[in-house]
């Protein structure tokens, strides 16, 4: 019995086994011959490991990360990116397209192959098609694999998206006329139609923040450089500062995503940090970080915008905004057959209204505080500026004692003046300033104390700096002229000792007379005492004007004009900021008398008050300078017969 059991078992056990063999050899069959899950189909992939399928999964999801980039970077490069679709070869030698470079990895994923691209690209939609494309070349790019995407790629397509929304907006703020911008009555100012903008423009950068307004403007002038130039500037944040020296405080590159394509700025993209600044104690510096990015549309027209990218940086989970948001701004510039560019300027922010003074409200809401046509004026004079300097006839005002060396020098002086005027008057982070809360000051007058120390540019000490901003019911024009004249200096400046002073040398910086730097020497009291010289930059245009002074050392001029080095001048700002009042369309040129209801004046002041570092600053000291603004405008305001 036990060995028919045995028997029965074993009959059982073999034909579980024929079974097991039939089945394995189905699935080895089956494996030799697949079915595709999805179409039904055979699929053909031989006999593979379980690392290569996984391999292969890995690659397909890569492809399809890859084809989505690809048509993203055709929209930002502004032409057509083939996407992986065939077979791909080796590296073609000497020719990749390079989308970014930096420490976020941003261009190593991008990855692009041979195709055929033409020499612009510019949308069948787009405002900006004004010229007919050229003839399309063959350009053979190098084909990178996407290794490098990685946890950031999401933040990165935003980025990019961005950039592109951006660029959009401003071309279509930029070329579009009526009904999105409307001409005002008084002045011909352009106004944007909000509502228009609202119905035609997505916000690319969300829905304006709770309490704060927006401000909006659009200028074109004619500027005496070429595109290419001017899109150099724009793209580095050294050369951007020097250009517009009033208006940026500080700014600096955070990280470059993009260096453009074929040694280009064309698709250049980078993160920039800057300070914008109105000169007054009472409108706040605008902090704004934001990306920059720059487009060639045509062969001599480009395109470089600005959008805040505060809105996709979050910090604690919400997003974080400061005192401005800046929407699409910036410039489409387009040369000129006589060497000239003509620049269409747009701006267009929100900002806090709340951190703003009554007295400067109506001035930015026009758009006449930071806004396009103070751009524009500037890059006019600025350019204007450096032609005179490059050309080798000096202007017929000028002394011929002074030499092109010297000349430089001097510029170079008064361009150091300038800005530390600048940033006494607004406390930028160029100087670590400290306000002081004093209770024996104006409400309106702000003091602020920081210490010199290994500075060869300025004396060694405690420095206080006070400056207040005032309205006056005269004209910018005219009170710019009677701050400038030298013969009526005395009128209301301390160190004039009471009698006219005399011009001594003479700069110019520009066509307008009135844009220059001087050299003036002030009348000696007595005999015994030794006369005084004051170096002072004047400029002006439509937007404002400025005027800057500082008495300097005799011997250490005497240097600077026969081409020496003005770093080791040392020398303290004062001076003068004049702006429009806001309230009334200012009209004509620099030269020309304006009509207003009034104007703003910033009167600043930077004294030594103690020449120890260490020393520690006193009330006798706050109440001095107080006193010296306080006199300074009821001098000016007496001279003009403004007093009430």
């Amino acid at each position: 019995m036990k060995t028919q059991l045995e028997r029965h078992e074993n009959s059982l056990l073999r034909q579980e086994n024929d079974k097991l063999r039939a089945e394995n050899m189905s699935m080895r069959e089956a494996m030799r011959n697949p079915i595709c899950s999805n179409c039904g189909g055979p699929a053909m992939i031989g006999e593979i490991s379980l690392e290569e399928q996984h391999l292969r999964i890995e690659n397909a999801r890569l492809k399809d990360e890859l084809d989505r980039v690809c048509a993203l970077a055709g929209k930002f490069l502004g032409r057509p990116v083939s996407s992986l679709t065939s077979s791909i070869g080796p590296p073609m030698p000497n020719s990749s397209l390079e989308l970014g470079v930096g420490s976020n990895g941003f261009g190593q994923g991008l990855s692009t192959v041979p195709s055929t691209m033409p020499d612009f690209g510019v949308g069948i939609s787009s405002p900006l098609a004004m010229v007919s494309p050229s003839s399309t070349r063959p350009t053979t790019t190098a084909l990178v694999t996407p290794s490098g995407f990685d946890n950031r790629s999401i933040e990165r397509s935003i980025v990019l998206e961005l950039a592109l929304a951006a660029m959009d907006e401003l071309v279509k703020m930029a070329q579009t006329g009526e009904p999105l911008w409307i001409r005002s009555l008084e002045g011909g100012r352009e106004i944007l139609n909000h509502e228009e903008y609202t119905r035609t423009i997505t916000p690319c950068i969300g829905l304006r923040p709770n309490g704060f307004v927006t401000e909006a403007s659009r200028q074109t002038g004619m500027v005496i450089i070429n595109s290419l130039a001017l899109v150099e500037t724009l793209m580095d944040s050294n050369r951007w500062s020097e250009m517009f020296p009033c208006m940026i405080a500080r700014t600096s590159t955070a990280e470059v995503i993009s260096n453009g394509i074929n040694g280009t700025r064309n698709g250049a993209l980078q993160l920039m940090h800057a300070e914008l600044q109105v000169l007054s104690p009472l409108v706040p510096v605008r902090e704004v970080n934001f990306l920059r990015f720059c487009k060639q549309h045509a062969e001599g027209l480009w395109a470089v915008v600005d959008v805040s990218i505060d809105t996709i940086r979050e910090t604690s989970g919400a997003p974080t905004f400061v005192n401005c948001r800046r929407l699409p701004s910036g410039c489409v510039v387009q040369d000129m057959p006589n060497g000239y560019s003509k620049v269409t300027w747009v701006e267009h922010a929100e900002y806090d209204e709340s951190q703003i003074h009554q007295l400067f409200r109506p001035l930015l809401s026009s758009g006449m505080g930071f806004g396009a046509q103070r751009w524009v004026t500037t890059l006019q004079r600025q350019c204007e500026c450096l032609a005179i300097l490059m050309s080798s006839a000096a202007p017929s005002r000028e002394h011929s004692a002074i030499s092109s060396g010297g000349r430089r020098s001097m510029l170079k002086l008064a361009h150091r003046m300038t800005n530390n005027f600048c940033s006494g008057v607004c406390a930028s982070t160029v100087h670590k300033w400290n306000k002081l809360n004093a209770g024996n000051v104006g409400e309106d007058v702000r003091v602020m104390t920081r210490k010199s120390v290994d500075d060869p540019g300025e004396p060694p000490g405690i420095v206080l700096s006070a400056a207040t901003s005032v309205w006056l019911p005269v004209s910018s024009q005219r009170l710019f002229d009677f701050l400038r004249d030298e013969r009526l200096r005395s009128e209301w400046d301390i160190l004039s000792n009471g009698g006219p002073m005399q011009e001594m040398a003479h700069i110019a910086k520009g066509q307008d007379h009135a844009n220059c730097v001087s050299l003036l020497r002030a009348s000696a009291i007595n005999a015994n005492q030794s006369s005084m010289l004051i170096l002072q930059e004047t400029c002006t245009d439509a937007s404002g004007s400025l005027v800057v002074y500082a008495p300097v050392d005799i011997p250490a001029m005497h240097v600077v004009m026969n081409g020496g080095d003005s770093a080791y001048v040392a020398l303290l700002p004062s001076g003068f900021a004049i702006v429009p009042d806001g309230s009334g369309e200012e009209q004509g040129g620099a030269s020309q008398q304006r009509a207003a209801s009034g104007c703003l004046l910033t009167v600043a002041f930077q004294i030594l008050v103690n020449s120890l570092p260490t020393a520690k600053l006193t009330v006798e000291s706050v109440e001095t300078v107080n006193n010296l603004i306080s006199c300074t405008v009821q001098k000016i305001k007496s001279a003009l017969h403004c007093e009430s």
